[in-house]
């Protein structure tokens, strides 16, 4: 957006349809966020070491959108996860438990002939998880355009979206891109993390990508590395200004245990991670994202709202699971205290 960054953001968030209200639809109930992606489910083992025969796993599911929308819903936002999913007894547990966390699932495809992906992960030693997928022409790779609800995209306040997506498929690209132009043209806030994935893509073609979405955003994520595949090699400070020079009005790079950078506009702000017992590492990135957009979505001052989204990050890696740890809005003070034990 050409407009100063709190003006653009404030009009984005108050007025998602514009003044005349034309870009909305009458019959479509306006969320807070749309996002847009691939779920699947998960066999997690329970006990460190490899797969082995009559090893104790869980299931369960994750996708980086869709674990954003949880952790928005529990924050007391609302929002809807546009997807598909196959008629299975996976799709159907993805399905059903995102309804039950309150992410609005009605515009999900089902598909007969399809199956759900699968996400197979485990401890290999004590400090390292391997994630094997499948997900090759399964249900989240066929996701494409005519998925994507216009009305309900233009009259949502925020549109959030990953780097995972457009690298599934051809098709799932030309949605991702659809998805952004619909928002654009309805002046809705577009977020946009990088989640570069190096099962999926090149580098080379991963950057190409990625900038032109950087290019489109108003709100970016990234890690140091996945920063790299746009701008080059950098110090911190740099590449959030060579990403900020590409057009969004607010970088975000997600320093790990070392906390988070953001270049608000021309303003660099910081806040520490959370000291925390860290159990299991999957989801955490996603978990930041949805407490730093609560933030802008609640217009408090950055600061604040990267204080959220570590706060959010330190909850994910607190327990295991991709999206099970996430906060809810009256617990986010919790980690605030000094004691261990509430009562």
């Amino acid at each position: 957006m050409t407009e100063p960054l709190d003006r653009a953001v404030t009009a984005a968030l108050t007025d998602p349809l514009g003044s005349d209200g034309a870009a909305g639809a009458a019959d479509v109930t306006a969320v807070d966020v749309v996002t847009l992606g691939e779920t699947m489910g998960l066999v997690a083992a329970t006990r460190t070491g490899s797969f082995s025969v009559g090893a104790p796993a869980t299931i369960s599911f994750g996708g980086a959108e869709t674990n954003v929308a949880i952790g928005l819903s529990r924050l007391g936002h609302s929002t809807a996860w546009i997807g598909r999913l196959g008629a299975d007894p996976v799709g159907t547990l993805v399905n059903d438990a995102l309804r039950a966390e309150g992410v609005d699932v009605s515009r999900v495809r089902r598909e007969d002939a399809v199956a759900t992906g699968l996400m197979l992960r485990e401890h290999r030693t004590a400090d390292r998880v391997r994630v094997s997928y499948y997900r090759r022409d399964l249900a989240g790779s066929r996701v494409g355009p005519d998925d994507v609800d216009a009305g309900l995209v233009r009259s949502a306040r925020v549109l959030h979206l990953s780097g995972i997506t457009p690298a599934l498929s051809d098709s799932a690209r030309a949605a991702v891109f659809r998805a952004v132009g619909l928002a654009r043209e309805a002046g809705v806030l577009v977020s946009f993390d990088f989640n570069y994935r190096t099962a999926l893509w090149s580098p080379a073609e991963a950057g190409a990508v990625l900038r032109q979405l950087v290019e489109r955003a108003d709100v970016v994520f990234a890690g140091e590395d996945e920063a790299a595949l746009v701008v080059g090699e950098g110090t911190t400070e740099s590449l959030a200004k060579q990403l900020a020079a590409l057009g969004p009005g607010e970088v975000i790079l997600k320093l790990g245990s070392a906390g988070a950078y953001a270049l608000i506009g021309a303003e660099p702000v910081t806040s520490p991670a959370l000291d925390v017992s860290a159990v299991d590492p999957v989801g955490a990135g996603d978990a930041f994202v949805a407490g730093y957009l609560s933030g802008l979505l609640d217009g408090v001052a950055p600061a604040d709202r990267l204080r959220r989204g570590n706060v959010c990050g330190a909850f994910s890696v607190s327990v295991a699971g991709d999206w099970e740890g996430l906060p809810r809005r009256h617990e986010l003070a919790m980690l605030d205290g000094r004691e261990n034990v509430a009562r």
